[in-house]
């Protein structure tokens, strides 16, 4: 097979099959493969009937693929589940910048996840906490004994710490490499196991024993450097684009309401990679939105920078945010889809799966900002929101994209607006003239 490679210009002007050929080709996922986990959305009733309660079928969300992603040298074809318009296209152009400055650099910690177990009602924490703290490997035994089958794998209970948190409440954690898995049960398992035990040291009452979403010592850190030349538009010179998004990035910095838009946007490609691999999005956010208050004021996961590289100005990115992933267990069991964009993406390990994702966050968040600071971003995103409007109003075949045309030209990307269009359309091409 040919080098796994994630460019393929023109991508977006062919069909389905078309793109599904290129793609088997480009990953050496055969197309069979594809057809089989994607024609039917990925999932059919009696299997969804088994992952919730009181199925009544499927909700499908388009499955698009994120080109022209290189991190640290290495090409990826990242699947993208999101039902927003402009994201997948957003994140591929942002990428393909990136890719003329090197690509992204990427870091994830050990796969480290929080295992907490409250103990109230203390006569004397920190008393509590001296016993705690010296019973420590009893502890991490007792934990080790109740996963058996992480430990084989490497991983299990690797420290633990104690937290006061009031006069008379402390937690414990128990901190747990997960390896290749997000780590939710077997986490939950380990606070189950040591719970007891915990409130009897501590001479206390036995409280809440879960995981924390706050996975702070599982975090990614991605960086890139973009030249100025690359970042040009029709109108705009590179270097002002870099000051553009330089100063939003400084906006994101010194106001939390525009942070949490600015996060919303790393999140588009962040939650639509974790979404397609079968994890929970939820708990990415939760993370995600603790880690940014770190500081005690809500802040940007990501920064930009202008800086020289020799002698050409550059826009230098990086971003840091905890990111518990898993490529074995759970849904991935189950779900053909998602199993299907693993193999799209070839990732060999839960941190490369979360530094694939952070990178396609860290290009969704320029993509944001490099709009915001040139046309605006209503322009392509309104673009390609007029196709699904045109759908809408009945529009089918080639009758989408000329309609999404007239409304666009008109400013009128309305469901009326589209009605009207397709029906002049259809008017014309019923008239003696085009017979």
């Amino acid at each position: 097979m040919a080098a796994r490679t994630s460019r393929l210009p023109a991508f977006y002007k062919i069909t389905i099959p078309e793109r599904r050929e290129a793609v088997a080709e480009a990953t050496g996922v055969p197309t069979a493969e594809l057809e089989a986990a994607l024609d039917a959305g990925g999932l059919d009733g009696e299997v969804a009937d088994k992952f919730v309660e009181n199925v009544l079928g499927t909700y499908a969300l388009p499955l698009g693929v994120a080109l022209n992603v290189r991190v640290n040298g290495e090409d990826f074809v990242a699947p993208m589940v999101v039902e927003e318009p402009s994201v997948v296209a957003a994140a591929s152009n942002a990428a393909k910048m990136v890719r003329e400055g090197g690509g992204f650099h990427a870091e994830a910690d050990p796969p480290v996840m929080t295992s907490q177990i409250q103990v109230y009602d203390v006569a004397d924490v920190t008393s509590a906490r001296d016993r705690l703290l010296a019973a420590a490997d009893d502890l991490l035994s007792l934990a080790r004994a109740a996963v058996p089958g992480l430990v084989e794998r490497g991983g299990g209970p690797v420290d633990l710490e104690v937290r006061a948190l009031s006069s008379d409440m402390l937690v414990v954690h128990v901190h747990v490499d997960c390896r290749d898995a997000m780590g939710a049960n077997l986490v939950n398992t380990i606070a189950e196991a040591v719970g007891d035990r915990v409130a009897s040291l501590a001479r206390g009452k036995l409280g809440l024993r879960i995981l924390s979403n706050l996975c702070d010592r599982r975090r990614v850190r991605v960086s890139c450097l973009v030249p100025a030349r690359a970042l040009a538009t029709e109108t705009l010179a590179g270097e002002l684009v870099v000051d553009g998004v330089v100063n939003a990035s400084r906006f994101a910095e010194l106001d939390p309401y525009r942070a949490a838009t600015h996060n919303k946007g790393i999140m588009n490609g962040v939650d639509a990679v974790v979404i397609a691999t079968g994890n929970d999005w939820r708990a990415v956010e939760a993370g995600a939105h603790a880690f940014a208050t770190r500081s005690g004021r809500y802040a940007p996961l990501a920064t930009w920078r202008r800086v020289e590289r020799d002698d050409e100005v550059c826009l230098r990115g990086e971003l840091e945010l905890p990111l518990a992933l898993g490529t074995v267990g759970g849904t991935l069991r189950v779900h053909p889809a998602a199993r299907l964009s693993l193999r799209l993406m070839g990732v060999g390990s839960a941190r490369a799966l979360a530094m694939v994702a952070a990178s396609v966050g860290l290009a969704s968040n320029l993509s944001a900002l490099r709009a915001l600071a040139t046309d605006g971003i209503q322009r392509g995103h309104m673009a390609l929101h007029a196709r699904s409007v045109a759908l809408a109003a009945g529009a089918s075949g080639p009758e989408v994209e000329r309609v999404a045309t007239l409304i666009v030209e008109a400013r009128e990307i309305t469901l009326e607006g589209a009605t009207r269009a397709l029906g002049v359309l259809r008017g014309a091409a019923a008239s003696p003239l085009h017979r």
